[in-house]
């Protein structure tokens, strides 16, 4: 062989070496950031939409953070802030968020934030003044990282905020701090919420100032007789140390909650005289209408009846405007995965303020009524045979809201009047197919648009309305696609499965690599399967999907019964005092169907899910253990007698009245019927679901005598992600665990 030959020779197996090495996804490149996406920033519209801000790294400062506005019609860029004038002792302040004086003559700045349950919402807040160019400390003389939820007065000479529990009043020219409420303790919070508050109803601020001043309106949560669970670190000293943490468990009896005003006249508070038991009873929802309208919604301890009361502080007098009830329960916030708005309970006012939009599941669909503040008189809105998915704009003439009535996997936006005239009209254009999703400007004349499909990485551009055209194309994510192009990347197919019983549910199923339909795959399920989350989305697949069908794996999601797709009311609430059973018996029916397949190798199946689809994993391994063999749970509710009041009453009634029906949905009641092997994972510091959930069920098992494998992460949270390695070692794990127990040819 000559030389030229031994080189080409040597050339073709580094290449083909170099070939098999980057058309594979790996566990270690996964976690490299090689196929990182990226994604737009976060913006604020002005009052119009005409521009909008956003945070932008400076071209003067290396690293540093400044202000920029940008006019939404011809995509004009200025400065807004520098970096330079955001320095204070030689740093450039990192800016977390921000937001705008009424004026907009001072911006607040967020900053040195601290965690707060899930949320970094404690922190450090800087006004600087575009007039005096000055840069100024809020709170200057308290603890760091200590403020929480700060905002201007509209007449730009004060700001208020949270701190320990209490609501503050500064003066910005002179800084003098007065305390206008003075009996926050942890026990008592004001101007913020407990635990449970912010997890299911997305609530974090507190409290809210009248739009002219006069008044302050916010929420005092009395706590103290709620149970306190601890969780034990056990690792950052030698003597263990315990982290308590207010969580009222199903069954318990909720905070009381209740509303104050503040007159700002002479700072004195009077409560708003709601009836009923304040500890039986939620309250998720305030805002003003204007200076003397307080909008207040009231949802009772069942969670399927609300009451939404019009409150009015000079006379101190409450009216009854709306009231709604279900034989299930009333959703507030509406999970979907087109919206970015949760926790934001306020109801749409339209018609100059003297009307809102309401989402209801009254009928056989989620439909948008208007209702008229004076009278409570209701019009429907969207009169249409399908779902409405989430309200996106409200405009002065007209709703934008997201829906897909051909196909409950994909997200499009819509247009109606608001007269409920029966007319709608898809503004999302054909080509965008797949998950869309839109940040519309309140004018309604632009929207920031993002896009992805099963098939396309996710890309953002900024749009006008309602013609859809395209501005300017913020995020191409050309690099990522680039670098997924080099992947051997698996076929997707969506698809529909109907079980024995005639339920119908959507199937998203990952091939693997080099199909050969003449062959036996394995199958791994992935599972969800309760009301908050819906899995078989025509959007990418993520890495780990790929690593898995490049191993020879056939993954399958479905939503069953209960999750929140488009599938009409009856779809949705039937899984009501059912969660645990129904759900996990369509997951089961569905896929006893798809293993009779010929490419499904029915004797090698595996399932695993995270948190409710840890739950799931456990029901399906202990009910069906002739259908699944191998699974992996993480962080699942194994009693649901352990877990929060919120979310398991609402779903699930209350234990002192159905306690046999919280049983029945229990993993742990099922637990001596496990076969199969079964690996679960939990964080020893879940907030959400406790490491007793784990504990619990392993006492179960090894009273059964039966065998398991286990993996508890030290101090890590629901989302088992602190500490140096914990997601790459993760999900390691469960690879592992698959390729030894669902062995692939």
């Amino acid at each position: 062989m000559s030389s030229k030959s031994i080189f080409f020779f040597f050339l073709g197996c580094f290449s083909f070496v170099l070939q098999a090495q980057t058309d594979q996804m790996t566990l270690d490149r996964m976690f490299s950031g090689e196929f990182r996406q990226d994604y737009e920033r976060t913006i604020q519209w002005d009052a119009t939409g005409d521009h909008y801000f956003t945070i932008e790294k400076s071209a003067s400062i290396d690293g540093a953070d400044e202000l920029v506005r940008y006019t939404s019609a011809n995509q004009e860029r200025s400065v807004f802030v520098s970096a330079e004038k955001l320095r204070t002792q030689g740093t450039s302040l990192h800016i977390e968020s921000f937001s705008l004086s009424p004026d907009g003559s001072k911006v607040l700045i967020f900053t040195n934030s601290s965690r707060v349950w899930r949320s970094n919402t404690k922190g450090d807040y800087w006004v600087f003044d575009l007039n005096t160019q000055k840069l100024t400390q809020l709170g200057a003389d308290l603890e760091a990282s200590s403020l929480m939820f700060a905002k201007f007065s509209s007449d730009n000479r004060y700001v208020y905020y949270v701190h320990k529990f209490n609501i503050y009043r500064e003066d910005f020219k002179t800084q003098t701090k007065t305390a206008l409420t003075q009996d926050g303790t942890g026990a008592i919070i004001n101007g913020t919420f407990d635990w449970v508050y912010e997890e299911e109803f997305g609530k974090r601020d507190g409290f809210t100032i009248s739009p002219a001043d006069s008044r302050i309106a916010f929420w005092q949560l009395d706590a103290s007789a709620t149970g306190t669970f601890y969780m034990i670190n056990n690792t950052d000293s030698i003597y263990s140390r315990p982290i308590p943490i207010q969580y009222p468990k199903v069954g318990q009896t909720p905070s009381s909650a209740k509303i104050g005003i503040i007159d700002l006249k002479d700072d004195a508070i009077h409560w708003v005289g709601l009836e009923g038991d304040p500890r039986q009873n939620y309250i998720p929802g305030i805002q003003w209408v204007h200076d003397d309208l307080l909008l207040i919604q009231r949802l009772n301890r069942h969670q399927n009846h609300l009451k939404i009361w019009g409150y009015t502080p000079s006379t101190k007098q409450l009216k009854l405007i709306y009231e709604e009830t279900e034989d299930t329960w009333v959703d507030i916030g509406y999970p979907d995965v087109s919206s970015d708005s949760w926790g934001n309970n306020d109801l749409p006012l339209v018609d100059k303020k003297t009307a809102f939009l309401r989402m209801t599941e009254n009928d056989a669909w989620r439909h948008v009524y208007k209702v008229a503040i004076a009278t409570g008189k209701k019009t429907l809105v969207t009169p249409f045979d399908y779902d409405v998915a989430s309200m996106r704009s409200a405009t002065s003439k007209g709703l934008f809201y997201m829906a897909s009535p051909e196909n409950s996997t994909q997200r499009y936006l819509y247009y109606t009047d608001l007269k409920g005239k029966g007319k709608d009209k898809r503004i999302t254009p054909e080509s965008y197919d797949g998950l869309n999703g839109y940040n519309v400007s309140p004018n309604g004349k632009y929207a920031i648009h993002n896009h992805q499909s099963a098939k396309k990485a996710r890309t953002v551009r900024f749009i006008s309305l309602p013609d859809h055209k395209v501005i300017k194309t913020l995020v191409d994510n050309a690099r990522h696609t680039q670098k997924m192009a080099t992947l051997d990347h698996p076929e997707v197919r969506f698809s529909q499965v109907t079980t024995a019983e005639g339920i119908t549910l959507d199937v998203r199923t990952v091939l693997p690599t080099g199909f050969d339909p003449a062959k036996k795959y394995p199958v791994i399920f992935h599972v969800y399967g309760e009301p908050w989350s819906q899995q078989a989305l025509d959007k990418p697949i993520g890495s780990f999907n790929i690593f898995l069908a490049q191993q020879g794996y056939v993954v399958i999601d479905m939503d069953n019964r209960g999750t929140p797709c488009l599938n009409g009311s009856a779809w949705r609430k039937s899984i009501y005092r059912k969660i645990g059973l129904i759900n996990a018996q369509d997951q089961a029916m569905a896929a006893q169907e798809l293993l009779k397949l010929d490419y499904l190798d029915a004797e090698r199946t595996a399932v695993w899910g995270w948190s409710g689809g840890g739950s799931m994993t456990m029901n399906l391994m202990f009910k069906y253990p002739e259908i699944y063999k191998t699974g992996v749970a993480v962080a699942g509710v194994s009693n649901q007698l352990v877990y929060d009041n919120i979310y398991q009453e609402r779903y699930m009634g209350l234990p002192q009245e159905n306690e046999e029906d919280f049983i029945k949905g229990s993993p742990l009641t099922y637990a001596k019927n496990l076969e199969g092997n079964l690996l679960i994972i939990h964080g020893t510091a879940d907030d959400n679901v406790h490491y007793q959930s784990a504990e619990l069920l392993v006492n179960e098992l090894i009273k059964h005598n039966k065998q398991f494998d286990f993996m508890a992460y030290p101090n890590r949270s629901h989302g088992i992600y602190e500490g140096a390695n914990t997601s790459r070692h993760l999900y390691t794990l469960i690879a592992n665990y698959f390729l030894e127990h669902t062995p692939v040819d």
